[in-house]
């Protein structure tokens, strides 16, 4: 979550430009460095300043950012050898000096290395692709950075590039040989030998490897530095974080609503592009398969050869990814388990009725009319229009609706939601207790604020769950923690993400004085600024909510959330608020038992956790082998989900769903919003967690 408001922009450039003024007036800048050491003097003042918990800027802090800086700089460790570690190491521990002087002399060493080694590298792979590569010799070679070593020297350097282009090239001649194979009506004159694709490979890799190192070498100066800054920045907390200016015009892009495209926010992730969110009512998010954490390899136009994504600059990969309206691109994608997929989206802008909170009668066996409300996000009126939209108008809303139907109870799914408004998260906490806090939020300075509903009227008293999931964030989390403490919910799911902190965005033009104006434009600087505590006094930061009934996921045992990131940022503890927990519900901790207890025993839910081991197991699979026939029988090996989860996911849950009439008689002359409400239904139909949800919320029993 971050916000960005005119006060405090203007608190901000005020109290800045008075601090920085004392530190620029006797500051001395140098021909080409003078931007540089701008941005560094900039930036680590501002941090300094507003930084929730800004670290001591010491000798312990500067080996942070210098191993940080490599890593970034050279992730897969094919750059940089470790007689070049070893030169460089006399600066670890001196860059919290030159942050204080404003030097940038390690940065410039490390590149002037950097780029010799890119010459010596474009040497090497002119002279390995030149000649074909023996498919038979027994060898590997390590996919995962973290398992990697940097190679010793040289020599060793132009080896793990021999293996590099080697198992590029494989990967290719195998996909060669997969769609002859599949084309049993391929002429022989047309079907090429196995030599001759080796040889296409080759000049396709050689191709591909040439247009990245040229990337690379024009590279401006600013995309160069901004990997610098960041190395900064994120020894501070995976949040905060510094965006050039073409880099903040990419990011304000992937956050608009009315993007035309496929709606996923993407980010560089080992050598590719990794989906790191799906725009609720996007096309991607409409299609469906999609999903957070595909590696995308590949990006086909409509009658056009796909392109390899390999290595590609995040900005370049994105005009790929996007288009008109009306268009369609196909995405080659890698998914968590390595299975490779291609998933085909028609570009589209976002549909904003699909990012808007919306419900549905639920009713089971018993005959129970239970509510369903499904909320993508926690979006608001912040320019408080009268066509604008708050999430917490709309839950009321859809709460009305529901009770108009004489529900049973309502399941309030916060699955996927990655957060957004905090003042619509309390709001949504306040619909469901008399009053009370919902949640404490601290700056680096004073007692942490209480946000509060002060509201006595209580707008849906009914029995209540909360779904939830690894990637329900931020404000999701605060809601969930809230109606946990209070005991008004139960919490089911998988545990969530961890993310406990706002980020604020600055303009960092407005921080200088005029005599820097030469140095326009600075950039942008997202900082964390605050941090999120439990009405309890415990943080949602690292640990998240753990629901009361845990449901496996098929992704649960893969590394995802807040705690699997570099210098995050503490959990910790403040004082509690003085709340009244619900009293209620007469038979919650008999319930929480029992289910845990079912949840244990229950098929389905044991191919779930059987499924999710299987993912961990083929992700840890790192080593791959370089001999053609060992290859294609581990490529082979990647054949998807399990005979037994495949017929899960499509089995029907036993559910039924209809809309309220009031949302039918609105749509009903839009029979493209009608198509999309019965593909919501379908999909719902099909999902287990609902259904174990749906009998949760029936078995809680409400005392008189």
């Amino acid at each position: 979550m971050h916000h960005k408001n005119k006060f405090s922009r203007n608190v901000f450039k005020l109290s800045l430009f008075l601090a920085l003024g004392i530190v620029l007036a006797s500051y001395t800048f140098c021909n080409r460095e003078n931007k540089e050491q701008l941005l560094v003097k900039l930036i680590s003042q501002a941090l300094s300043i507003y930084h929730y918990s800004p670290p001591n800027i010491d000798d312990k802090f500067s080996s942070n950012v210098f191993d940080l800086y490599l890593k970034d700089l050279d992730n897969g460790k094919r750059f940089l050898t470790k007689q070049d570690l070893k030169e460089l190491e006399s600066y670890k521990t001196k860059i919290d000096d030159e942050i204080n002087s404003g030097s940038v002399e390690f940065y410039t060493r490390t590149l002037e290395i950097y780029f010799a080694n890119l010459d010596r590298i474009q040497r090497y792979c002119n002279e390995i692709l030149s000649k074909p590569f023996d498919f038979s010799a027994a060898e590997n070679i390590e996919t995962d950075p973290d398992k990697a070593e940097f190679p010793a020297d040289t020599i060793a350097l132009k080896d793990i590039w021999r293996k590099s282009l080697k198992y590029m090239t494989l990967a290719k001649v195998n996909d060669a040989v997969k769609i002859q194979e599949a084309n049993k009506n391929l002429p022989d004159s047309a079907k090429r030998t196995f030599a001759q694709m080796e040889e296409d490979a080759r000049k396709s890799v050689s191709k591909l490897q040439n247009n990245y190192l040229r990337r690379i070498k024009q590279a401006k100066d600013i995309d160069n530095f901004s990997v610098f800054l960041n190395a900064i920045t994120k020894v501070y907390d995976p949040h905060t974080e510094y965006f050039s200016p073409k880099e903040k015009e990419s990011f304000d892009m992937s956050m608009s609503g009315q993007l035309e495209g496929i709606g996923a926010q993407l980010q560089e992730a080992d050598d590719y592009i990794k989906v790191v969110m799906i725009v609720p009512g996007s096309p991607s998010w409409l299609q469906g398969e999609l999903q957070v954490n595909d590696i995308i390899l590949k990006v086909a136009q409509e009658n056009e050869k796909p392109v390899d994504l390999f290595d590609m600059r995040i900005d370049d990969a994105v005009k790929l990814i996007r288009g008109k309206k009306g268009t369609k691109v196909t995405l080659t994608v890698k998914k968590i388990d390595k299975t490779i997929k291609e998933i085909t989206i028609k570009r589209d802008v976002v549909i904003l009725e699909e990012s808007y909170a919306k419900s549905a009668i639920v009713t089971g066996k018993t005959g129970k009319k239970t509510g369903y409300i499904y909320l993508p996000s926690f979006y608001a009126n912040f320019e408080r229009t009268e066509t604008g939209r708050s999430s917490g108008d709309d839950i009321e809303a859809e709460i009305k609706k529901l009770k108009a139907e004489k529900v049973s109870g309502i399941i309030l799914d916060l699955r996927n939601n990655g957060g957004g408004s905090l003042q619509d998260a309390v709001k949504i906490g306040g619909l469901f207790i008399t009053q009370g806090p919902i949640v404490q939020v601290k700056t680096n300075f004073g007692p942490a604020k209480v946000y509060t509903d002060t509201d006595p009227n209580i707008q849906y008293d009914g029995p209540l769950v909360i779904l939830v999931n690894e990637l329900s964030a931020s404000a999701s989390e605060i809601l969930a923690a809230a109606m946990q403490d209070y005991k008004r919910a139960i919490i089911v799911g998988s545990h969530t993400f961890g993310k406990g902190t706002v980020q604020s965005m600055i303009e960092l033009d407005d921080a200088v004085p005029a005599s820097y104006k030469e140095y326009q434009p600075l950039g942008d600087l997202k900082i964390t600024i605050q941090k999120y505590y439990r009405v309890t006094g415990d943080a949602t930061q690292l640990k998240g909510v753990l629901p009361d009934v845990i449901m496996p996921d098929i992704y649960g045992k893969i590394e995802i959330g807040e705690r699997e990131e570099d210098y995050c940022m503490p959990w910790t503890k403040i004082q509690s608020s003085s709340f009244l927990p619900w009293d209620k519900m007469a038979n919650f901790d008999k319930i929480v038992a029992s289910e845990r207890e079912a949840a244990a025993a229950n098929p389905d839910l044991k191919t779930i956790e059987e499924e999710a081991t299987e993912i961990k197991k083929q992700k840890d699979e790192s080593l791959v082998s370089l001999n053609y026939e060992t290859y294609k029988k581990e490529e082979d090996g990647h054949k998807g989900n399990s005979k037994a989860y495949d017929e899960l996911i499509k089995k029907e849950n036993g559910l039924s769903f209809k809309t309220m009439a009031a949302d039918d008689s609105k749509f009903k002359s839009d029979t493209a919003s009608v198509a999309r409400t019965n593909n919501w239904i379908n999909g719902l139909k099909k999902d287990l967690y609902l259904k174990e949800a749906y009998e949760i919320v029936n078995e809680i029993e409400l005392k008189k």
